[in-house]
């Protein structure tokens, strides 16, 4: 197996900037953003883009796995800072809100947790799923969320509420609102 050099400072920066851009760019004009106004826009020529994203798949697959990988991270912070309940609830919004902000997310993460095809999906299904189960496993330890309650269906309803949310008005204001109304439905009943 080929080892894989680690990327000098530099190199690091310029990735991070380029990944930073890229997703303000897809988010503004659609997966079909100009790559050179990319590189642009980070202070890099169009070879640095490309030898980091030799394609423009390459480049929305690496926006998308760390936008994901950021939503799915912060699930553990969430969990250090709240009670598994509130952890859960604030993780959802987080989580529907950025299936709005990152153009394309919604979909690919619906792919994600449904179908294994695609290794890149299938990596983020995995990390925003075992975040999921997670939370979902420590809500139901504390009592905050029904015991019949499985962390795939929370994700479909965050997908649900996403959607519900953009179609309301598009930028995703009635989020909380919508999560309110839907976690009420997945406590335990009093006295259960």
């Amino acid at each position: 197996m080929a080892q894989v050099k680690p990327m000098r400072a530099d190199a690091r920066r310029n990735y991070e900037r380029l990944l930073k851009v890229a997703a303000e760019a897809f988010a503004e004009h659609g997966e079909n953003a100009s790559l050179d106004d990319i590189a642009k826009r980070a202070g890099v020529g169009s070879g640095t883009l490309y030898r980091h994203f030799p394609t423009r798949q390459a480049l929305l697959e690496a926006v998308y796995v760390d936008a994901i990988e950021a939503i799915a991270a912060r699930a553990d912070d969430f969990a250090r800072e709240l009670p598994p309940g509130e952890a859960l609830v604030e993780w959802l919004n987080e989580l529907s809100a950025g299936m709005i902000q990152v153009r394309g997310l919604k979909s690919l993460l619906g792919s994600a947790v449904t179908d294994g095809s695609n290794a890149v999906v299938t990596a983020c299904g995995n990390s925003v799923k075992g975040a999921a189960e997670r939370l979902v496993g420590a809500a139901k330890r504390e009592g905050a969320l029904r015991e019949d309650v499985e962390p795939i269906e929370i994700l479909r309803l965050a997908h649900g509420v996403a959607t519900a949310s953009e179609l309301a008005n598009g930028e995703g204001t009635h989020i909380r609102r919508y999560l309110s109304l839907l976690t009420d439905g997945l406590r335990p009943a009093p006295g259960a």
